[in-house]
């Protein structure tokens, strides 16, 4: 423990708390030894059968695809394009977890999901060519964000671009979150080629 400590895998906030994992450690974690869930088939009928009959309408589809996504995962789900546009669905999810029982870190992350420039600039710091992109803790620039973690994809229709997600705990089940959001994303991209 002591080492994993001095390594920066772990954090111990005072001599009598117990150690929980830093950022660096979660992305080590995601990155080299999670196990993906992926969705069943059923679960990827479910989802497609809720959107389908919005395909052709961008806002409609991207509203109730948000709200698929928020229910599946038990998170806030956000969606937005480079048009300024913004969807987010399951508000209430993030006040089942300890996380946001800190009243400014409720009030932040409310306040952020309805202002596309602050979500613009918070998805916007990721880097790579990952389809699924992850920050945690100290990625996102906030102390008040440090034990928030967000999973999201890009996609782009036509000329327009835009960002599909969920904010929650960094302690979230990356395991099945990741392929849920990577999965969301593809159906996404696979639909928006008819915008």
């Amino acid at each position: 423990m002591v080492a994993l400590t001095e390594s920066g895998f772990l954090n111990q906030p005072h001599t009598s708390a117990g150690r929980t994992p830093t950022p660096m450690a979660l992305k080590y974690y995601v990155r080299e030894l999670i196990k993906e869930n992926e969705l069943s088939v059923a679960d990827e009928v479910a989802v497609k059968e809720k959107v389908w009959d919005y395909r052709f309408d961008r806002d409609r589809f991207l509203q109730e695809l948000t709200k698929a996504l928020a229910n599946k995962t038990q998170a806030l789900a956000v969606s937005y394009t480079s048009e300024g546009d913004v969807f987010h669905a399951g508000s209430a999810h993030i006040l089942e977890n300890p996380e946001f029982y800190d009243i400014d870190v409720a009030r932040q992350v409310l306040s952020m999901i309805d202002e596309f420039h602050q979500l613009q600039s918070i998805f916007g710091k990721a880097v790579g060519e990952e389809q699924v992109h992850i920050l945690v803790g100290d990625d996102l620039d906030n102390e008040v964000f440090y034990n928030l973690g967000l999973i999201f994809t890009d996609f782009k229709a036509g000329d327009v671009t835009g960002t599909l997600g969920i904010i929650g705990p960094s302690r979230i089940a990356y395991s099945s979150v990741i392929p849920t959001v990577r999965y969301f994303g593809s159906l996404l991209d696979d639909i928006a080629k008819n915008w």
